[in-house]
């Protein structure tokens, strides 16, 4: 798997990001319960401190209680008193707070002596003939509670081995008759605070190696998902490319992909009827134009034949060459109206009388097809106005009002209706013609498409006029429909907007 892929990329990618999620979530846990930990040890040590300090005092009220109970005065008194407190450590402290922590009492006899230790309990308990700690000594110089507490920090090397809080130490000075001072030394080592620490390192790095396995694996599968869809849709445009239009992306699920995948088959869709409209169209021209060819060669070899000895006969010939030439001429003229159509041009955008082009419309037909003796009906109300590209419009409706004087038997009528319908202008070209079989009404705007009924020599028309006037109609952000009945007649409805529309 080359590093330039995409797939190699996502899952470097994709890696380093899991690291870095799944180890801050690993740090931000370990640092919460180590900042725990961290409250736990020093308000354990806090306790101890107080109750001690407690304890002290509350042992030296009652040796000097029971002194005076005893009736010692003075340096007896002060002596009885120091020899309760020195022998041994108080019960309270020997017998419970022991299992807690650890107790030191420094002693000072007189002011520049060095302090000696003389009694100690506990784990961490000094060895009695040590002397007292610089600690002891600042606590006795300034008669305050002194604290060595560690720093309040994370400690991060307990993420990988055994944690170490450090120990808390806490000098009381206590008051002691007969001596220049003591100090009440209380230190506590947070051993169960650092057990818990212990022993959530390894399941916590196990479920940090278990989170980031699990997150790099969702993270390849559902990759590898998204890319099978990408490499589907790249097999997809190759084959498109070549030309292999029959092809379909799989649209199972409700996704973004899935919808790109629905547009994308769409699109293929609308690709391939282009094409079959395509080379239909190119194969009904080529057969549109090689019937007048070979009529006009047809009559050349009759020419060639016996022209020369028969003048009816040549007239004849001539008259068909001419005949069909001119049909050739015509389907030309329609071919490349259809082109001309198809061309992205921007239609105009000008206000006019869609009622004066009916009329100008119906005029140049009744010229036309003066022979047949149609009655042709206007608008009869004043303008009527909307915007659009006049000549256009009048291109379509010339080419409906032509269908229907071709179809429309001699004596008949030919109509064109407008009104308005909210903000748009419906157009109505109705006549009395031959009709148009409802098996052919889906198809007649297809091109080179003809109705039965429309198939006879007399009408001659190639089947593109339609196709030319609804190309023309939607292009103009309207819509074309029609309603027809056998031997009744043909009305074609025109619904074009009377506010100007945007091109696209």
């Amino acid at each position: 798997m080359r590093f330039t892929s995409i797939r190699a990329r996502v899952a470097f990618l994709s890696t380093i990001f899991s690291l870095l999620l799944v180890g801050s979530i690993t740090f931000a846990t370990y640092v919460l319960v180590s900042h725990g930990m961290n409250d736990s040890a020093s308000r354990t040590a806090m306790r101890l401190e107080s109750v001690a300090a407690r304890v002290a005092a509350r042992v030296l009220d009652n040796a000097v209680a029971e002194a005076g109970l005893r009736g010692l005065t003075g340096a007896e008194a002060d002596e009885f008193v120091a020899d309760i407190f020195l022998a041994t450590p108080p019960e309270v402290i020997a017998s419970g707070l022991v299992y807690e922590g650890s107790f030191t009492l420094h002693a000072w006899a007189a002011p520049g002596d060095p302090g000696r230790v003389v009694w100690s309990l506990g784990p961490l308990a000094d060895d009695p003939s040590a002397q007292a700690e610089p600690e002891a000594a600042e606590a006795l110089r300034t008669g305050e509670i002194a604290q060595a507490f560690p720093e309040h920090r994370v400690r991060l090397a307990g993420m990988f081995r055994r944690a170490d809080l450090g120990s808390y130490v806490s000098f009381i000075p206590v008051a002691i008759p007969g001596l220049h001072g003591a100090v009440l030394q209380v230190e506590y080592d947070p051993e169960n605070e650092e057990a818990i620490l212990d022993a959530t390192r390894d399941p916590m790095m196990g479920v940090t190696i278990a989170s980031l396995l699990a997150a790099l694996l969702i993270t390849m599968l559902t990759t590898g998902w998204t890319l099978t869809l990408v490499e589907n849709l790249r097999r997809t445009a190759d084959s498109v490319d070549v030309g292999q239009l029959d092809v379909r992306l799989p649209e199972k699920g409700q996704n973004e992909v899935t919808e790109l995948a629905r547009s994308l088959n769409r699109l293929i869709e609308n690709l391939r009827r282009r094409n079959e409209a395509q080379a239909r169209f190119i194969a009904d021209a080529s057969h549109e134009l090689a019937t007048p060819v070979a009529g006009i060669r047809g009559y050349v070899n009759i020419l060639r034949a016996w022209g020369a000895e028969d003048p009816v006969l040549r007239e004849e010939a001539v008259s068909a060459i001419d005949r069909e030439s001119r049909r050739m001429a015509r389907l030309c003229s329609d071919l490349l109206s259809v082109i001309r159509n198809e061309e992205v041009v921007e239609y105009r955008q000008i206000r006019y009388d869609i009622n004066a082009v009916s009329r100008e419309v119906l005029a140049n037909a009744a010229t036309r097809y003066i022979d047949k003796q149609l009655e042709f009906t206007g608008p009869s109300e004043g303008a009527l106005w909307l915007f659009g590209d006049p000549d256009r419009v009048e291109e379509a409706l010339g080419i409906l009002v032509d269908n229907a004087c071709k179809y429309t038997p001699v004596g008949g009528s030919v109509s064109v209706d407008t009104r308005r319908h909210r903000e748009r202008i419906v157009i109505e070209v109705a006549d009395t013609g031959v009709g148009i079989p409802e098996e052919d009404i889906p198809n007649i705007f297809d091109r080179f498409y003809r109705s039965d009924v429309s198939r006879s020599k007399e009408t001659g028309g190639f089947g593109l006029g339609l196709a030319i006037a609804k190309h023309i109609v939607d292009a103009s952000g309207g819509f074309i429909s029609v309603r027809s009945a056998i031997g009744k007649g043909t009305t074609f409805e025109v619904t074009l907007p009377r506010q100007k529309t945007r091109q696209g």
